[in-house]
């Protein structure tokens, strides 16, 4: 996993409320096991006019210019409710999201991001509003966040505090996922199953 320490970057808007994981990534691209490649799916219905997915929807704000390559994405109240989906994450994260900035998250998608290298951050819904402003009033202006400092700091000169659990914000920092977390201690479970096929060999006899 890819860790996070700062980011800087465009944020784009997703000014809807309860954006739930069928609107994140439909459920018929969910026809793989590989969290690659549904980037190109993220928010079909709405980035797209046709089923095909070849006509882009000029009106969503992912399809505007000013928004081209951002690594942010700003949300409103409920994002990711709706079912368990992982794909939800690996859609945000393939397209090009590390960070999303909301006042409120589902659950399981909220613990879903921290797995998968993406950095969820609440804030009131006030201070969301003051960085929707600043967005759509200031085309191409960069946000930065600090996860250090757990910080969100805009061009402005405002910073904006946010929380995070600190065993999750260690896992970002270094990049580690729960298979990397595993792989910390290879080598005791190296060394404790060398012991045990020696103490227990029986377990380890095949007829």
């Amino acid at each position: 996993m890819k860790a996070f320490t700062t980011l800087e970057g465009i944020a784009a808007i997703l000014d809807k409320a309860n954006v739930d994981t069928d609107q994140i990534i439909p459920k018929q691209f969910l026809k793989k096991i590989e969290r690659t490649g549904f980037g190109m799916h993220l928010f079909h219905d709405w980035r797209y006019t046709d089923d095909a997915g070849t006509i882009l929807d000029k009106t969503f704000s992912l399809n505007q210019d000013r928004y081209k390559g951002a690594c942010i994405l700003l949300a409103r109240d409920n994002f990711g409710c709706g079912s368990s989906r992982e794909h939800a994450p690996w859609a945000l994260e393939d397209y090009g999201f590390r960070c999303i900035i909301a006042p409120s998250y589902a659950d399981i998608f909220y613990n879903n991001c921290f797995k998968n290298g993406m950095l969820p951050i609440v804030l009131k819904s006030g201070e969301v509003d003051e960085i929707f402003k600043f967005v759509e009033n200031n085309i191409g202006a960069n946000l930065k966040i600090d996860l250090a400092i757990q910080k969100v700091q805009i061009p402005n000169g405002k910073e904006y505090a946010f929380n995070v659990d600190s065993f999750r914000k260690e896992c970002l920092y270094k990049g580690l996922d729960d298979i990397g977390l595993t792989l910390i201690h290879e080598a005791k479970i190296s060394s404790f199953e060398s012991k045990q096929k020696s103490e227990l060999n029986w377990l380890y006899t095949t007829k």
